[in-house]
């Protein structure tokens, strides 16, 4: 589990992250969709989660430790983020149009990092906007950043959820 851990962080701190921002934000990301909702009600869209969601949800991390054992029924990306940083703005509207698309297949959460100091922790999170790809079978992936633009952020959603999430 040690090693899982070390892989995730070293991934998470040797990728681009986010900059503390200029206060300038594109209009049309400023305003996040995320919304919190039952497993039952949900058709696409995002999820933001606590501790005690993920604890239940995706990896019961105090129960075994030392073992990945991802609890959830089909993949999963995990956006996490915090409201100052810019690129995790801008993500936002886009990975909440990919969750759309991809409803029914991939369920998309969301952790405030702010917030959620003790995830963030767990996953050696140092730079944001940082994404967890966790297949249903097999280990995680972490990436951090976002692409150059809109088109080329969503493709890169797109890409890392079909190779690592939806291929057999």
């Amino acid at each position: 589990m040690k090693k899982l851990l070390a892989v995730i962080a070293l991934a998470a701190v040797t990728t681009v992250g986010c900059a503390t921002g200029n206060g300038k934000t594109n209009d049309k990301s400023a305003e996040s969709k995320t919304v919190r909702v039952s497993q039952d009600e949900k058709e696409g869209g995002t999820v933001l989660i606590s501790k005690n969601e993920f604890l239940k949800e995706v990896w019961n991390y105090e129960e075994s430790p030392e073992e990945w054992k991802f609890l959830g029924d089909k993949p999963v990306v995990i956006d996490f983020y915090a409201d100052w940083c810019g690129p995790c703005r801008i993500a936002s509207p886009i990975l909440e149009e990919v969750s759309h698309e991809f409803a029914g297949k991939v369920d998309v959460y969301k952790i405030d990092t702010e917030k959620e100091r003790e995830l963030a922790g767990v996953f050696g999170i140092q730079s944001i906007p940082a994404f967890l790809y966790i297949p249903v079978e097999g280990k995680p992936v972490m990436m951090a950043g976002i692409g150059r633009s809109e088109e080329e952020t969503k493709n890169m959603f797109v890409e890392n959820i079909n190779k690592y999430l939806l291929t057999k």
